[in-house]
């Protein structure tokens, strides 16, 4: 091969790397960036990038005709995803169920605590609230069946069941 064949290839791969340098540089000014963004912030910029450089290769690995769901970037794409999932769930956590406090319980429980004491009065405070809170309920049960267009009767139901004519059988 004569050396001044390679000429020509050298200087396209001068204007390559060249091509290179330009197009790199962005990424270089990426640590500037990170170091003004918040920690989470941080975690997803460094995740965008690394996902979108293993997807490069991924896309170019299938365009090459090699098999990329066999090759390692597959693992390292799914690894990706799942620092994108881990991201999600501190950003996004799930709701808490809302408790509620069952008052008839509670008051249950501090009046079994309180029965080595014997204290009458806090037993007759007690008793009290538990008779306010039964009335409580069986008020609000009684406006609930009250309404009967929110919640169907059940008698009604099972007289309109009745009303049909039942079936004998014949004999002969």
């Amino acid at each position: 091969m004569d050396p001044t064949d390679i000429t020509p290839l050298l200087d396209q791969i001068d204007d390559v790397a060249d091509q290179l340098e330009e197009s790199v540089k962005p990424l270089q000014d990426v640590q500037d960036l990170a170091s003004k963004l918040a920690l989470l912030d941080k975690a997803k910029l460094y995740m965008t990038m690394a996902y979108s450089i293993e997807s490069l290769i991924y896309s170019s690995l299938r365009l090459s005709g090699v098999d990329a769901k066999e090759h390692p970037v597959m693992k390292e794409i799914l690894r990706v995803r799942q620092y994108f999932a881990k991201i999600q769930a501190i950003e996004n956590p799930p709701k808490k169920p809302e408790q509620s406090l069952n008052k008839e319980a509670a008051i249950r429980f501090i009046r079994s605590d309180l029965a080595e004491n014997q204290d009458k009065e806090m037993n007759a405070k007690l008793s009290a609230q538990i008779a306010q809170e039964k009335e409580r309920a069986m008020a609000k049960r009684k406006a609930d069946e009250a309404s009967p267009s929110e919640q169907p009767n059940p008698e009604e139901h099972k007289s309109k069941k009745s009303k049909k004519p039942k079936k004998t059988k014949s004999s002969n």
